[in-house]
């Protein structure tokens, strides 16, 4: 066993040094990298990017430092260097924090052999080899290995090294149930039950496998971080975590064991809309507004199925990966696998992007973000399969999200578990892409805040329990409809009509009917509602002699409320985010802003931000100020990666609706510096900005007219 140092020994840390690690460089070793380690060019690297914080391997699977620990498989090229301790020494000299990475979910075969009760096994109780590489076999994060071995690992690195925290990767599992000996009689013991097959879906062991996956993984966490804050108090140990956060630990022991959180999204693959990293800054905040997140991001393509990590992503996809990132509070933390450079290319464009967040951190880390309208964020969890539990959006909030993207209408995300009156104390508008589990605390809050002045638009079965369930809590009568009929569909050929003028079906000139959705619900409108669309009955789509309306009866499709409170609110009886992602027809994503634009009110929204192009908006207040934030996701491979060039927005001017008497409006231009012209006309400042490569962001300041 290690003896750790006395902390007296230790040089004092402020416990929050969390807050002030806002630019972070990871570097990932390989086991050839000791001796060929260049620590000049990462040190050059750290200075280039203004890196405030490096994560660094240390250890678990291998140690890339003298360790004394029997079966810590060294690095085969260690020898008699400690190229772990070189960098630490380095980074510090550069005045950064710096974080011990690990990774538990292997080992090599002498400590197999010796440990075999540390080894995941399978069904049939044999150890399960890695699907990478021969001679290597996953552990059980049940096991002694995790809670003992590691936790070992975990206080040698803290006694010996200079560092702030200790970050373990991929300390999960291999993905399935671990058959080992140990956990099935712990699992026993602790449930009752034997451990559930993949092949009985249905085994009712699943949802307490579950819960009890999910509380040994909590304990790991707590365990971890008491062991290395006994040696150092303002060390903590933050395994890695991916969007759902702590949502899939058991909340009540880790989350004050999450000072901050680190997003493991390395970057787009597949459909990925350019907006994404953004999407991570509001969903961490939607759960936890005081923490900082810090979005990780591959210097590499990223890819489902293939990995190219000796390769290069192209730059003006990484600079706007990271810029969107940190613009909407996801801090900027790029990770390069393997010391050795075989194409730095990556360099130049993750070196701009940390300028420019240098640039404007002064002002984004003093002002909080801020906005009028609120996604209600329910990502589904299943109590029967814990790895399916990693909160991907669903296609009803993405295209939302698209939506009011592409109105640039700013928004911020509420967690449902999270949602307070408190929280919605700022918003004017809750969106409910859909929420169709509502339970009665959330059903008593949203009518409060509809009770309160605030609106709600609410799309498909969002607050609407089918038929079968009428005792489930419902948000009907807050809409003014009544469900006559469940969720309908896949239906083809559907289309909805205009009904009487409404700003909510404004835009349409010369239209009868739009596209409607592919799931459908039946609902009537109460008498003080208005049906602003209604469908259609449907028709065949095929042949198409048969393509043609007929008669029957026209249900309402929207139906808008106003309510004496001077809350509006707006439900759409259809999937209308999920069928705007799927087909992006404009006429939905112009039905999305409309609802919300209304749902403002009269006055409209606070901020606007005109001109062609899609960007993306953010806006933080203060008391005589407010920033707005403008990144130019103008590109053809917006909604899919890599993105190729940068073009310019050009023609872009920024709207603020001013507090009543206020006088000596300034307007600062943040990335292009210097101050610039305001216009102050019938209480907004607007301000005209030249053409914008990837950022501005604009500040504005005033006096109150009595100061």
């Amino acid at each position: 066993m290690t003896e750790p140092k006395p902390t007296s020994a230790v040089p004092d840390r402020d416990p929050e040094w969390y807050r002030r690690a806002t630019r972070w460089t990871q570097l990932t070793f390989t086991d050839d990298d000791p001796a060929v380690l260049d620590v000049d060019f990462w040190l050059d690297v750290m200075r280039r990017t203004r890196s405030n914080a490096l994560c660094l391997s240390a250890g678990g699977y291998m140690a890339f430092y003298p360790t004394r620990i029997p079966f810590h498989h060294r690095s085969a090229h260690l020898g008699d260097t400690d190229p772990f301790g070189a960098l630490v020494e380095g980074a510090r000299r550069l005045g950064m924090h710096v974080m011990a990475r690990v990774d538990p979910h292997a080992v090599h075969a002498d400590a197999a052999e010796a440990h075999p009760e540390w080894l995941a096994a399978d069904a049939e109780g044999r150890p399960i080899p890695h699907a990478s590489q021969p001679g290597v076999w996953y552990t059980d994060p049940c096991s002694s290995y995790h809670r003992d071995y590691l936790t070992e690992v975990a206080r040698e690195i803290v006694s010996d090294y200079d560092v702030d925290a200790v970050f373990a990767n991929r300390w999960e599992g291999h993905g399935g149930v671990s058959y080992a000996e140990g956990t099935a009689r712990a699992f026993l013991a602790d449930t009752g039950h034997r451990l559930p097959h993949v092949d009985r879906p249905d085994d009712p062991a699943w949802t307490a496998y579950a819960g009890w996956r999910s509380r040994r993984l909590s304990e790991l966490v707590v365990r971890w971080d008491d062991a290395v804050r006994a040696i150092r108090p303002h060390v903590r140990f933050i395994p890695n975590r991916g969007a759902m956060l702590t949502r899939d630990l058991v909340r009540e022991l880790v989350d004050d064991r999450y000072p901050m959180f680190f997003v493991d999204k390395q970057g787009r693959s597949g459909t990925e809309a350019a907006w994404t990293p953004g999407r991570i800054g509001k969903r961490t905040r939607g759960l936890f507004p005081d923490r900082p997140v810090a979005l990780i991001t591959s210097v590499g393509p990223e890819s489902p199925v293939l990995r190219w990590k000796d390769s290069v992503a192209d730059g003006h996809e990484l600079r706007s990966w990271i810029v969107d990132g940190f613009v909407q509070g996801a801090l900027p933390w790029f990770t390069k696998f393997k010391a050795e450079c075989f194409d730095t290319r990556w360099v130049e464009p993750v070196a701009e992007a940390y300028q420019l967040h240098e640039r404007c951190e002064p002002l984004l880390s003093r002002l909080p973000v801020t906005a009028e309208v609120a996604v209600l964020d329910t990502q589904t969890r299943s109590s029967t399969n814990p790895w399916a539990s990693h909160g991907a959006p669903s296609s009803h909030e993405d295209g939302f999200y698209q939506a009011l993207v592409e109105a640039r209408i700013p928004f911020e995300y509420v967690a449902d578990e999270a949602l307070t009156t408190e929280r919605l104390r700022d918003v004017r508008v809750l969106v409910l892409p859909r929420a169709a589990r509502l339970g009665a605390a959330q059903v008593e809050v949203i009518e409060q805040f509809v009770a309160g002045g605030g609106s709600v638009v609410a799309a498909f079965d969002s607050g609407l329990p089918p038929t079968t369930e009428p005792d489930r809590p419902s948000l009907a009568g807050l809409l003014g409809v009544r469900l006559v009929e469940d969720v309908r569909g896949p239906v083809k050929n559907n289309y909805i009509a205009l009904a009487d003028p409404h700003p909510v079906n404004q835009g349409y000139d010369g239209a009868q009917r739009i596209v409607g959705g592919t799931q459908l619900l039946g609902i009537e409108a109460v008498d003080d509602a208005d049906v602003v669309f209604r469908f259609v009955p449907d028709y065949p789509d095929l042949p198409m002699e048969e393509v043609y309306p007929r008669p029957g009866v026209e249900r309402p499709a929207v139906v808008a409320r106003e309510h004496a409170s001077g809350g509006r609110t707006v439900h759409i009886a259809f999937d209308l985010g999920h069928i705007f992602w799927d087909a992006l027809q404009s006429d939905h994503g112009r039905l999305i802003a409309n609802a919300v634009r209304w749902a403002l009110g009269d006055a409209g929204p606070s901020v606007e931000v005109g001109g062609p192009g899609l960007v993306d908006v953010a806006v933080r207040s203060g008391e005589g100020e407010l920033a707005v934030a403008v990144v130019n996701l103008t590109n053809p491979m917006a909604m899919r990666g890599q993105s190729h060039e940068t073009i310019p927005l050009a023609g872009q001017s920024v709207s603020v609706r001013l507090p009543a008497d206020v006088r000596d409006v300034t307007a600062e231009l943040v990335v292009a510096g210097g101050t610039t012209e305001v216009e102050v006309v019938d209480g907004r400042a607007v301000v005209q900005l030249d053409p914008v490569e990837l950022l501005e962001v604009v500040h504005l300041r005033w006096e109150a007219a009595s100061a």
